[in-house]
């Protein structure tokens, strides 16, 4: 009788244990320095210094290549990053920002010819609600401003919620900070890259460098579709973050709908969102 109790026991209060805690909580606990110091002060309990008996000799021939090595390096990133010379013969080098997009026939986000339809800078503002499930919902607004064609800068605030019926209701906080360079404009297509910072809220409080990639191709009036991915590096972690969404053009706004995939820390969110957005 006393095996059979014993048994029960354990069967039931098993799911209790696994499922103690949310996936918001887990995630900031993934992301939290403490957890990160523990695990490395284990890690250097266990390792040795055998490092510091290896000896390493210079090698002349080694630095000069890895010199031109670097130089090389330096010469295409700069083309791959920011413009090949061949590009500057193009009509997209010198494409303007449009006031938004479908304002004149098929143009997106750029034309590459200045004229009423186009301005010195654009701001952007767009606001999605995101799902999960019905515990798992969160608000995505984000302020996007382009400036001296090429440029931009944004600003990104991702908000969620967690129900736990068990063990309380819980909250998260990222915010992201990104300088753009929109790498690619033309009347079509664009694609830019950026680099920044994030700072996630809440219990974790920690500050990380991010970068992102982007790019939204118009392939028919008044559609679009629009990808963006970035993420940031926080204690060992990362937090990334992705999405793919149809916008449907009307005048200065859009309604944006789609998928949303994010990890934070240890945990995956796979999200549907919607919502809508203006520019001026």
């Amino acid at each position: 009788m006393y095996r059979i109790a014993l048994i029960i026991f354990l069967v039931f209060s098993t799911p209790t244990i696994n499922y103690s805690q949310g996936k918001l909580e887990k995630a900031e606990e993934s992301l939290s320095k403490k957890e990160h110091q523990r695990s490395g002060n284990r890690s250097r309990s266990r390792s040795t210094n055998s490092n510091d008996s290896e000896d390493y000799q210079d090698n002349f021939l080694v630095e000069e290549l890895g010199f031109l090595l670097v130089e090389a390096c330096l010469y295409s990133t700069y083309y791959i990053a920011i413009e090949s010379p061949m590009e500057k013969e193009f009509r997209g080098s010198t494409a303007a920002i449009t006031k938004y997009p479908y304002l004149n026939a098929n143009k997106g986000n750029y034309a590459y010819e200045r004229g009423e339809d186009t301005g010195l800078f654009r701001t952007s503002f767009s606001n999605r609600f995101i799902i999960e499930n019905p515990k798992i919902t969160g608000n995505h607004f984000n302020l996007d401003i382009r400036f001296l064609r090429r440029m931009g800068f944004e600003a990104d605030y991702l908000q969620l919620w967690e129900e736990n019926t068990n063990f309380g209701n819980n909250s998260l906080a990222i915010f992201t900070f990104m300088a753009k360079y929109h790498r690619i404009r033309t009347e079509k297509f664009n694609a830019w890259w950026g680099l920044g910072t994030t700072y996630i809220a809440r219990e974790v409080e920690e500050l990380g460098f991010a970068y992102g990639l982007g790019a939204e191709f118009f392939f028919t009036k008044p559609f679009s579709l629009e990808t963006n991915f970035n993420q940031t590096f926080i204690n060992k972690e990362t937090v990334n973050k992705f999405n793919i969404l149809l916008n449907y053009h009307v005048n200065r706004y859009k309604i944006s709908g789609g998928y949303e995939h994010l990890k934070i820390g240890h945990p995956n969110f796979s999200t549907f969102s919607v919502g809508l957005g203006i520019s001026f």
